[in-house]
């Protein structure tokens, strides 16, 4: 029988209700496939006052990282991954990071799964699995890159666009010139750069992992990249993608309705996941069918079982 420590060790590993209901789904899910599952899930939509108030953790970031290779450890890796998602996104460098080091743990063999949102970055990220699992309350988002809230394409566009009336009519320099003083002198080049990181990271992930079966995986990757990279298509970073205008696209995209036992146990752990950042301190979890997580809260980082 287990003494007092083992005992109060036991309890904190055990959690509270919402990590033990949680958990159950979880490993009902992993049954159900025979897959390794880690979520990834951010709090924005239910924190989004903190998010207002200037407190950050809700974002990609490289610190994900270490909930990744906390969840990973001791996994069997020959199983493959299902990763659900649910992100606003974040930082470019560490998505491409990220998407590295989970290629390198299970090489293409990997699935993401949307039960509601991933946009921007976490569109990146589920593009760079071998399919994409939504169901039609499921939404991705454009991928073109953003500068200090700025979009990359449209800062280069509206430069373009005064260059052009500047040089056909002088006197537009005094309209153009209140706008065109808000970027600073490096900001065009930047936005170039940003643009050129950003189609060369999804074109290879796309050639290298969803496409790579294609006959022409590099044509299929630029329509991809066409589309969704572009302001001028999207018209909004936060534009949201439908499973039909992903399928469109040419993405491989598997509909949850097709498979209703699947649907409900991952739409479980979707409200699952929810309940815990609604009405628990967390701002993100980062967690597997095993009951190992990683999560960040307002006051400090969870790690264990």
């Amino acid at each position: 029988m287990p003494n007092w420590k083992e005992l109060l060790e036991e309890v904190k590993a055990a959690g509270s209700t919402h990590d033990v209901v949680r958990r159950k789904y979880l490993q009902q899910l992993y049954e159900a496939t025979g897959r390794n599952v880690i979520l990834y899930y951010s709090g924005w939509l239910q924190k989004g006052d903190l998010q207002r108030q200037g407190i950050g953790g809700f974002s990609i970031s490289d610190a994900d990282k270490n909930g990744f290779m906390t969840a990973i450890h001791g996994m069997d890796r020959t199983k493959g991954l299902d990763l659900i998602l649910h992100t606003p996104g974040g930082d470019a460098a560490a998505t491409e990071s990220l998407v590295g080091y989970l290629r390198s743990m299970f090489d293409t063999n990997i699935r993401a799964i949307v039960p509601q949102i991933a946009m921007s970055a976490g569109t990146m990220i589920a593009r760079a699995c071998r399919e994409i699992l939504m169901g039609k309350h499921s939404s991705l988002g454009p991928i073109d890159p953003q500068i200090g809230g700025l979009a990359a394409h449209g800062v280069i566009e509206e430069f373009t666009n005064a260059q052009k009336e500047v040089a056909s009519n002088h006197a537009l320099g005094i309209l153009w010139h209140p706008i065109i003083a808000k970027y600073s002198p490096t900001l065009i080049g930047e936005c170039q750069k940003a643009i050129k990181w950003a189609e060369t990271m999804v074109t290879e992930s796309l050639v290298t992992g969803m496409f790579k079966d294609e006959a022409n995986p590099a044509a299929a990757a630029e329509r991809v990249l066409n589309e969704l990279g572009s302001q001028a298509l999207t018209f909004s970073h936060a534009r949201h993608i439908s499973i039909d205008k992903a399928q469109t696209l040419g993405l491989k995209i598997t509909a949850l309705e097709s498979d209703q036992k699947l649907q409900e146990l991952v739409l479980t752990v979707h409200h699952a996941c929810v309940q815990t950042l609604t009405e628990t301190p967390a701002l993100k979890i980062i967690e597997n069918h095993m009951g190992v997580a990683f999560v960040p809260s307002l006051h400090t980082v969870t790690v264990g079982r």
